[in-house]
């Protein structure tokens, strides 16, 4: 059942004293696994985009062997995982659900780059707010959005995801974005705010010759004055989460490159969110001949890579590594309370079924209303190549 509740009555807007004394008391409960499962997000399968070795996932839930969920669709089979983690486990700790809200849940926006092309910040706030709704409606609490990455290469095949070329541009958008799913407070005062995941970082669009999960390589002054930016106008936005990318900088999987995670974004930027591998990211770090799973798990946690997404390389390696002090305990505890804090300021203490109201996707979901602004957006996100029968009175 689900005792995590006991110790201190919690809301969105409780201080960060509070917030601290209930998790550390939560932590002081906590087994070494139970600690390294709440940085552990696989997969259901509902939604493949990757490819996943995930088993028993219902087995490990119960054993509080999972911290958070993705690619799930319906607010009734969420309830019912939700259920199982806070009623079946030991702890009772309830799941994040996350998945790719890009733009728009059911109702569809313009993608990222026909966003950016209307150059209205509150339209596009708006546009986050209403999948923010329509997603929370459905049992979703954690999206993976904004993707902030600029990219000035067409032939890199995820460009239409991001903001376009110009950082400035690029950091508006991010901050808008963010408001639109988080509120502009950052507080998730209601069910209706989400919290978002800033991707990739970083430097994802700017790998070589446009293929993707390439090498980038690039001075430091092009990275702070042409690409750093709108990754840290989300972090002073108060993004919640931020994912990392799948490319190597100077020569270093982003993934295990303690630079960019921990120099960059939490000693230069203050980030206090948490940081979350792509899909199998930690995996595939082996692809760079850096070491076997145990050895590239160790890599990332000691960069300051929190969850692991898919590969599974913290569940199953990180307590050998720990044995043979090639992580510590400090950071395993480091990441777990960033897992922690996050369920904490979402309000899933409080209420592990704030999401899961099943009244509310008849409702909310793909309204006139919202089908109605989607239209006036996509309007206005249009632009003219060509003055065709003179659509323009131009000369």
């Amino acid at each position: 059942m689900f005792v995590a509740m006991a110790t201190t009555p919690l809301s969105a807007g409780n201080n960060q004293a509070e917030m601290d004394r209930f998790i550390t008391e939560l932590m002081s409960r906590m087994t070494l696994e139970e600690k390294v499962g709440q940085m552990n997000l696989p997969s259901d399968g509902d939604i493949i985009t990757g490819l996943g070795n995930n088993n028993n996932i219902t087995g490990k839930i119960k054993k509080g062997l999972v911290g958070d969920m993705f690619n799930i669709k319906g607010v009734e089979k969420i309830r019912e995982i939700q259920w199982m983690a806070v009623e079946e486990s030991r702890l009772g700790i309830p799941l994040l659900f996350g998945m790719d809200v890009i733009h728009g849940y059911e109702t569809i926006f313009p993608i990222p780059l026909g966003l950016a092309c209307t150059w209205d910040m509150e339209a596009i706030r708006e546009s986050a707010q209403i999948a923010a709704t329509e997603a929370s409606a459905d049992g979703i609490c954690w999206t993976f959005s904004p993707m902030v990455d600029i990219c000035r290469d067409p032939r890199w095949g995820r460009i239409s995801e991001g903001n376009g070329e110009d950082p400035f541009l690029g950091g508006q958008i991010a901050k808008a974005m963010v408001q639109g799913y988080q509120g502009e407070d950052n507080l998730f005062a209601t069910n209706k705010q989400i919290m978002a995941c800033a991707k990739h970082f970083a430097l994802y669009g700017a790998s070589e010759a446009g293929r993707d999960y390439n090498t980038v390589d690039m001075s430091r002054l092009s990275m702070y004055n042409g690409y750093f930016y709108s990754y840290q106008a989300a972090v002073e936005a108060g993004v919640g989460s931020m994912m990392a990318s799948f490319n190597v900088i100077d020569g270093v999987p982003a993934h295990g490159n303690k630079w960019l995670l921990t120099d960059v974004l939490r000693d230069q930027w203050n980030f206090r969110g948490f940081t979350v591998a792509d899909y199998g990211g930690i995996g595939e770090i082996m692809s760079h001949g850096l070491g076997d799973m145990q050895t590239v798990s160790a890599l990332a946690l000691n960069a300051g890579l929190d969850m692991d997404m898919v590969s599974e390389g913290y569940l199953n390696t990180l307590k050998k590594s720990l044995e043979e002090g090639r992580v510590t305990e400090e950071q395993i505890d480091r990441s777990c309370r960033y897992m922690l804090e996050a369920k904490y300021k979402l309000g899933l203490f409080d209420d592990p079924y704030k999401y899961c109201d099943l009244s509310r996707a008849k409702k909310e979901i793909y309204t006139p209303e919202h089908r109605a602004i989607t239209h006036k957006t996509a309007a206005e996100s249009f632009v003219l190549l060509k003055n065709e029968g003179n659509v323009l009175p131009l000369s």
